[in-house]
């Protein structure tokens, strides 16, 4: 079945975030109250809400996005070429640069999103910070009266349980057990928040998301038994 999803109908995509404010203290009293309820079943005994801060960024209502980076495959003859671009900046302008892009270009029922367990992180993320911002919701992200089979998401995660709902396997290891070659990283997903507040490089971030939306696509491409992208089939648009 994955086989006969036409891989010109895809749209790749992985997000970046941030809490919402560098610091704990910047948030009003009330917004730390809530921080304080919302963390205290993930946080360590003994770790304050101040403390485990530094993590609001993967919930969308305590932090934001701060780059969507999508790839997408383009064939011409036998010519194969995966073309990379991110959507950054200001997070009410990044997010509507993207549903227009799903607007304009991804409309259609064949297309597709595929990201790394987008289903628990990637799109509902985006759908919630759209919400806050009063951004109407884009069709592709838009699940309301759908059946399961109905919602046009991929998730490379889910397509490697097999059915095993127990199972959580992080990008990184399925490239490395599937034998895709692993650009060197001078970041990883737990130094975005420094790398973006304290050094301020967006672009060192931009970088590293990229990276994951070509290892999605190469992860396709293995469950899909083919070949993988070499370089010179990379455009960074």
């Amino acid at each position: 079945m994955l086989k006969k999803i036409d891989l010109e109908n895809i749209l790749f995509l992985d997000i970046e975030t941030v809490p919402e404010v560098p610091e704990f203290d910047q948030l009003d009293e009330n917004k730390q109250s809530l921080w304080d309820q919302k963390s205290k079943y993930k946080r360590g005994e003994g770790i304050t809400a101040e403390e485990y801060y530094e993590n609001a960024g993967i919930w969308a209502e305590f932090g934001k996005i701060i780059c969507i980076s999508v790839g997408y495959f383009h064939f011409k003859g036998s010519l194969r070429k995966f073309r990379v671009t991110t959507f950054h900046g200001d997070e009410l302008t990044l997010l509507k640069e993207f549903r227009s892009l799903l607007e304009s270009h991804f409309t259609s029922r064949k297309y597709l999103l595929c990201a790394h367990n987008g289903k628990e992180f990637d799109f509902p993320y985006i759908a919630r910070r759209m919400i806050i911002h009063n951004i109407p919701l884009p069709e592709k992200l838009n699940h309301f009266g759908k059946k399961p089979w109905e919602v046009p998401h991929l998730d490379t995660m889910e397509l490697w349980k097999f059915g095993d709902y127990k199972h959580y396997t992080s990008l990184k290891l399925m490239a490395h057990v599937l034998g895709i070659p692993s650009p060197k990283e001078d970041i990883d997903g737990s130094m975005v928040r420094e790398v973006f507040y304290k050094d301020k490089d967006l672009d060192r971030i931009i970088l590293y998301c990229e990276r994951d939306v070509i290892t999605v696509a190469q992860v396709l491409l293995r469950l899909r038994n083919e070949t993988l992208l070499a370089e010179e089939e990379i455009l960074r648009v």
